[in-house]
């Protein structure tokens, strides 16, 4: 059965994720209440529950004015999660049954320690560890368990839309044209979401497949990005993570630049 998924633009470029089910809702991330409120009352849907990939106030400030307005909703979010509002703590390898769906969970530290995704055998909701042609960047965990987390993520199908909590695309791909410039699916990519953002569209939900072969933060360690990275440190023998942390430093240097958001 296919899922209905509603985005709903929050904050400067979160994006929450509503699914709907026969008039029952569930949102992942709610930076916000009000407009998660506002889709409801909209739609006419009850909210069921709340799914939360990590801590970080713009995916959690909405959380509890939700739940004044619906009490009866559940909250799942990682073991390790520190909020009291929570009602149904995950880990890997834990399954939701909620959307008429089954959901499996996957432990992904890197951003947070907390950090969790979300996939069923369509959907993956990654928050911030995957981005649409990036990744998030590493505050509180290590290079090698960020590593670990995107590789997890790129041995899931092909097949998977990928729901991430951020409008990074433009930027996102900027960079990977960079990292990747002989790569002609980035070219192609660049220039179709170079067209969307022109025109205020969201260039999220994409495909993990389409992810594989163009987001640096899925190739790092593979030729001929790893080549480049490995030049650019000027060393040899580099791990999976010396890759990935080459890459992510790379891109955080351009970023403080701001060159990269230039359409």
């Amino acid at each position: 059965m296919s899922l209905t998924i509603h985005p709903i633009h929050a904050l400067a470029d979160n994006y929450i994720w509503l699914i709907e089910s026969n008039k029952q809702a569930w949102v992942v991330d709610p930076g916000e209440a009000e407009p998660v409120l506002a889709r409801l009352a909209h739609l006419n849907l009850n909210l069921a529950g709340i799914l939360l990939t990590h801590h970080h106030y713009d995916h959690t400030d909405g959380v509890e004015k939700l739940l004044k307005n619906y009490p009866e909703s559940s909250v799942y979010a990682s073991c390790l999660m520190q909020k009291p509002y929570i009602t149904d703590r995950v880990a890997e390898g834990g399954k939701l049954f909620i959307a008429n769906s089954c959901f499996q969970v996957i432990e992904t530290p890197g951003h947070t320690l907390d950090h969790i995704a979300f996939y069923n055998d369509q959907v993956l909701f990654c928050g911030d560890t995957l981005f649409s042609g990036g990744c998030g960047r590493v505050f509180e965990g290590t290079a090698q368990q960020m590593t670990d987390s995107l590789l997890k993520l790129r041995a899931l199908p092909d097949s998977l839309h990928v729901y991430c909590g951020h409008e990074y695309t433009l930027s996102n791909m900027n960079f990977a044209n960079l990292a990747e410039p002989d790569n002609i699916e980035i070219q192609q990519r660049l220039d179709q979401v170079r067209a969307q953002r022109r025109q205020n569209q969201d260039c999220v939900p994409s495909l993990l497949s389409l992810e594989k072969k163009t987001n640096p933060f899925m190739r790092f360690d593979l030729e001929p990005l790893a080549g480049r990275l490995t030049s650019r440190e000027q060393a040899s023998n580099l791990t999976e993570s010396d890759l990935f942390a080459s890459c992510r430093a790379w891109k955080d240097q351009l970023d403080k630049t701001g060159e990269l958001d230039v359409i």
